[in-house]
């Protein structure tokens, strides 16, 4: 007996090496479910597809394997699309299926009929309809190898009449997994070490195409005496056993990585795709690697672009250069980095006038978490926590929603982490917006029995947004959120909950979480008004945040800024 299109694609994913396929079942897509169930990919079927989408991405970029999620038409299909916004932004290898009503009736405004094509082609690196059973197999192929050599997103678009009918007998189309040693030419090389061999205040700033890379940077910078920056999306591969390490500038950054960028005189990029142009320096000589071309000088000027992987580069690179004894400009930014920690440690203290500080909670967690525990956290102020308290080891992994920045991502991601990474600890660092936003997959960890360890920064508030409005010097307008006890939601799922409203509490409800054999949550009341500070404070913000208070003050919420004051002090 001929098999069906359904069974070719999951026979393809398989061969991929597709373990899980995240996802909701539904009409169009029941010959595609049907041949998941028959094969060894694991369905886990999430509560929302957005919720899919995030896991699957999560599943993908930390094992860096292949995953999949599958839609039904319309709605379903469509849910996907912020998830999967964010896991193409992250560069994770995942196949969507997106079933589609029958090919006969696609142009007849039929119920639920959605043309995905022009909208997934914003967030993939492949985006195709199976049109024919003969296409199947070679689709599904190209999808797959898509998805695993340009690090994205990769969408099949299958209509129901063709995911039922029978495949003809094809050759395997295999997917091919390629490693090449991609570095610049001599000459090239040649180029850059010149310019760092003229440099007087040489630095390095690495980027997420750093990983696996790190022993190599940290050689560079010892021969060259220079200070190591690091994006946010860096910290897990250049932060730890590094002492050249003076932490992460841009936005979410701190004054020593800060200080590093703009006081150096020649800067060497590192797998780095930099959105915020007000970090980099005002007047230095610029190198730039990366291993997409495209991404040279394409968000600052630079004197000198060259393509490569960074450990193959910088490997090649080193030979090269004259090795330095002078640490001048070194150890001034060492010494504002430790300065910077010590700032921010001091912050995270247990209380202040009877509040939870939230860096408290994350200095906490960072303390009793495990070795090479996962960490998540949604986009806003927990993702700050999460970069600036919980400290890389080579071991931990950190994951969070520094290019999409959206909301709700960190208790998706860790269902996804937690799949792929059964024996390994994850913790999502959720926001009360965040968590609320995406609530009902909760039920996912019971149903499916993934022991994830949630805790809650419960501050009535959109905090980040709110700080934002603060800063502009406007009135705080919509961000209030009045939550339940979380805690008592999730007993009400089957989880192990506890709410914690006492700093001296703390500690121990933290230890009692995590020890938790299977799903838990831990609803932490926080500070509402912390600020969360840039690296370098400029005065329209202090102006804009005195002109807020001004403001608050005549409009009769004048506890709001004492509020501000003493949470902030």
């Amino acid at each position: 007996m001929s098999k069906t299109v359904a069974e070719v694609i999951v026979e393809t994913l398989q061969a991929a090496g597709v373990k899980r396929c995240w996802g909701v079942p539904g009409d169009t897509l029941n010959y595609f479910t049907d041949a998941i169930r028959r094969s060894k990919i694991e369905w886990v079927h999430v509560r929302h597809e957005e919720v899919g989408g995030f896991a699957a991405g999560a599943d993908a970029l930390l094992s860096g394997e292949l995953s999949a999620c599958a839609g039904s038409c319309g709605p379903g299909s469509l849910h996907f699309v912020n998830g999967l916004f964010e896991s193409h932004r992250n560069r994770a290898p995942v196949v969507l299926i997106a079933s589609q009503v029958t090919s006969d009736e696609r142009d007849f405004d039929f119920p639920q009929a959605v043309d995905f094509e022009p909208i997934y082609k914003q967030c993939s690196v492949y985006c195709a309809e199976v049109r024919s059973p003969g296409q199947a197999r070679r689709k599904a192929a190209m999808a797959a190898q898509a998805a695993l050599a340009k690090r994205g997103v990769a969408v099949l678009i299958l209509p129901v009449d063709v995911s039922m009918a029978p495949a003809p007998d094809q050759p395997d189309f295999a997917v091919h997994r390629a490693s090449p040693v991609v570095r610049p030419s001599d000459s090239e090389l040649d180029g850059i070490a010149y310019i760092l061999n003229e440099s007087r205040r040489f630095a390095i700033y690495g980027g997420s195409g750093c990983q696996g890379a790190h022993d190599e940077i940290v050689a560079l910078a010892d021969k060259m005496k220079a200070p190591v920056a690091h994006t946010s999306r860096a910290k897990d591969f250049l932060e730890y056993d590094n002492p050249f390490n003076v932490g992460m500038t841009g936005l979410l950054g701190t004054a020593g990585g800060y200080h590093t960028l703009k006081n150096c005189d020649t800067l060497l990029l590192l797998g780095c795709d930099f959105a915020w142009r007000q970090f980099y320096p005002d007047n230095a000589r610029i190198v730039q690697i990366d291993i997409d071309p495209s991404h040279l000088g394409r968000r600052h000027p630079i004197e000198l672009g060259a393509v490569g992987n960074i450990k193959d580069t910088v490997a090649a690179l080193l030979p090269r250069l004259k090795p330095r004894t002078d640490r001048a400009f070194l150890d001034d930014c060492l010494a504002r980095h430790d300065k910077a920690v010590a700032a921010l440690d001091k912050r995270a203290a247990p209380q202040h006038f009877g509040k939870i500080h939230p860096q408290y909670v994350a200095t906490l967690i960072d303390k009793h978490a495990a070795d090479d525990a996962i960490f998540t956290a949604d986009g806003g102020s927990p993702m700050v926590w999460l970069l600036r308290h919980i400290k890389a080891n080579g071991k931990r992994r950190t994951l969070t929603s520094l290019t999409h920045g959206t909301m709700a991502n960190a208790m998706p991601q860790s269902l996804g982490a937690k799949r792929a990474f059964p024996d390994r600890q994850v913790i999502s660092m959720s926001g009360d917006g965040g968590l609320s936003m995406l609530l009902g997959d909760l039920l996912t960890a019971i149903q499916e029995k993934i022991p994830i360890k949630v805790v809650v920064f419960n501050n009535g508030s959109l905090g980040f947004v709110e700080m934002e409005m603060k800063v502009e010097g406007l009135l705080n307008a919509y961000t209030n959120l009045e939550n339940p006890d979380f805690s008592k939601v999730a007993q009400a799922i089957g989880f192990h909950a506890r709410r914690v409203e006492r700093a001296e509490d703390l500690e121990g409800a933290i230890q009692e979480w995590l020890a938790q054999p299977g799903p838990a949550l831990l609803d932490v009341v926080a500070s509402k008004l912390e600020l969360v500070m840039p690296p370098n404070v400029e005065v329209g913000q202090v102006f804009g945040t005195a002109l807020y208070s001004a403001k608050a003050l005549l409009g009769g919420r004048a506890g709001d800024v004492w509020d501000l004051a003493v949470d902030n002090l």
